[in-house]
């Protein structure tokens, strides 16, 4: 892994531009450095997180909706409050039930979302 640029020490969202994800899905990088990113993600209603896998360690937080939550073919409803974590290289993906926010945070960080910068 090549060294990336780390982000500023302090983040306010209304100076951070939403990206394109996918449709109907939109993020934040909140914070990064090599070992870690913190990302927000904004999904509207019926918008899918297609399942995928990549090497990261990803750990997430539901802060507001309701999702329906894939991973190595379990799936629980999951709201706000609640969290899931993906190991490295399994198959996931979210299916937004009711609008609202994640916040994932990955190990190491997500190269490729940083390309798009």
């Amino acid at each position: 892994m090549e060294k990336v640029k780390e982000s500023d020490s302090f983040f306010k969202s209304q100076n951070a531009n939403w990206e394109h994800a996918d449709p109907g899905i939109t993020r934040q990088i909140i914070a990064h450095n090599n070992d870690l990113m913190l990302v927000s993600v904004k999904f509207e209603k019926g918008a899918v997180g297609t399942l995928y896998a990549h090497i990261h360690s990803q750990g997430s937080y539901v802060v507001s909706g309701k999702f329906k939550i894939t991973i190595s073919g379990r799936s629980k409803i999951l709201e706000a409050g609640d969290g899931f974590f993906v190991p490295p290289n399994a198959l996931h993906g979210a299916e937004c039930i009711e609008p609202g926010i994640l916040i994932d945070s990955f190990n190491p960080a997500r190269e490729d979302f940083l390309k798009q910068d």
